[in-house]
């Protein structure tokens, strides 16, 4: 018996040691890596990050939105069509993009901390120059404050850091990182129409520029800090060399195929949340009301995004995008369906539900295949062809309503585009079956 004992707890340790080579996890959840048992880099401090980060992106992303609730009147007091506030607001976003993608480099220049704080100082003078009154001073403004260097020093860059401070609940924190513009969507515009609608939207925009200032900038400097060293967890985007196929393709052309994804699915994105105050205001249905439709549909977003961060962690970004694009189609079809408040109310709502969970897909997908230490341009790249979509969106929508006088057309302009995007984010799927099944 005694030797039966002694050979069991030989081949326990034999098994043991195997198990300790190959990698895994140990009894406490930690990580095995090559003989070494390596803890998570997840701390509360992870936390603290995250968090800041998305009180910074709520402030920034309320920069657009004035000129979003805004909209009638600017266009009133510049005397030009819907065309040019809705251009200010694809500034916005486009800057946002190609911002993202300079900051980016920045950030592995100089750090975070310095680069959101660029981010800022910059929303706050873009929107003071935008309240100047000229059409020039709305898109300069717009363009370069509130997008190129602000939002894009922080939106892009704020993902792919905060991502590097998770690898348990990545999914999540960043869900909840990119629930900035959310926050941001049902809190500023009943706040803005009650402001707009007694001091004007030039007033309205200066002292937000101030706020803005105030809050985000103290933050950044006191709370941003180097992220911890990325654990070598011999996963497959850590183990992937230069040149390596991904998803059975070239590692870039799988790469431009997802960032073309989500650059399709942003147009539509887009659409809804830029124009609703103005289509309702089309339908008899108040500015406050209109306002206050635009925050129930942000709010829904806000909510189920912190559901889909959850639901990407367990089957994946790619599943994820599936799940949400064709939630937006539906949600897009819905707003063709209805002209009664009560009903677009509804619809709102649901269509926040659906979309939400989309964007941070993409970038957990990205960071599933790609390594981290390309993260830092690969993330920043990829949503910018997101925002450029959603400037895309922005700005077509009103573009087609100043052609056509109504925004059906702009729907169903988007609902096709989301249907391309759902036909190529299926074949990337089965690609990622398959390399999954061959692997």
């Amino acid at each position: 018996m005694k030797r039966r004992a002694a050979a069991t707890l030989v081949e326990q340790g034999l098994a043991a040691r195997r198990r300790l080579r190959k990698g895994g996890r140990d009894n406490k959840g930690k990580k095995r890596v090559a003989g070494t048992v390596q803890g998570s880099i997840e701390t509360r401090y992870s936390w603290l990050v995250a968090i800041t980060a998305v009180t910074m992106l709520a402030l920034a992303a309320g920069g657009p939105i004035t000129a979003v609730v805004g909209l009638v009147q600017i266009a009133e007091d510049l005397g030009s069509g819907r065309s040019v506030p809705s251009l200010a607001n694809s500034l916005a976003y486009f800057g946002t993009a190609l911002g993202g993608m300079v900051c980016g480099f920045m950030v592995s220049r100089f750090g975070q901390r310095l680069v959101a704080v660029l981010g800022g100082i910059s929303v706050a003078l873009g929107l003071m120059l935008a309240s100047f009154g000229e059409s020039w001073t709305l898109l300069l403004g717009f363009g370069l404050g509130v997008g190129i260097f602000g939002n894009g020093a922080l939106f892009p860059p704020m993902l792919a850091y905060v991502s590097l401070w998770f690898d348990r609940r990545r999914g999540t924190a960043l869900a909840l990182v990119a629930s900035g513009q959310y926050v941001a969507g049902f809190l500023w515009p009943p706040i803005f129409e009650r402001v707009i609608a007694t001091y004007g939207w030039q007033r309205t925009m200066f002292g937000y520029g101030v706020l803005v200032a105030v809050i985000a900038v103290p933050l950044a400097a006191l709370v941003l800090r180097p992220p911890p060293a990325q654990p070598t967890s011999g996963s497959f985007a850590e183990k992937m060399q230069a040149g390596a196929r991904v998803l059975g393709m070239p590692g870039n052309l799988a790469f431009f195929l997802l960032a073309f994804c989500s650059f399709l699915c942003c147009i539509p994105m887009a659409m809804p949340a830029a124009h609703l105050v103005a289509f309702c205001g089309d339908l008899g249905i108040t500015a406050s009301r209109g306002a206050l439709m635009l925050s129930v549909l942000t709010f829904s977003a806000f909510l189920a995004r912190q559901f889909w961060g959850w639901l990407s962690d367990r089957i994946g970004g790619l599943w994820t995008v599936v799940f949400g694009s064709l939630a937006q189609i539906f949600g897009m079809l819905g707003f063709l369906a209805t002209q009664d408040e009560a009903g677009l109310f509804f619809v709102a709502a649901a269509y926040g539900l659906g979309f939400s969970g989309i964007i941070p897909a993409y970038v957990l997908t990205l960071r599933a295949l790609f390594p981290a230490s390309e993260a830092h341009w690969r993330v920043p790249s990829l949503l910018f062809l997101s925002l450029s979509g959603m400037a895309a969106g922005a700005w077509l929508a009103g573009y087609i309503y100043d052609w056509l006088g109504f925004y059906a057309a702009a729907w169903w302009v988007g609902i096709g585009f989301n249907l391309v995007q759902f036909v190529l984010i299926l074949f990337l799927l089965q690609r990622w079956r398959r390399s999954r099944a061959l692997a």
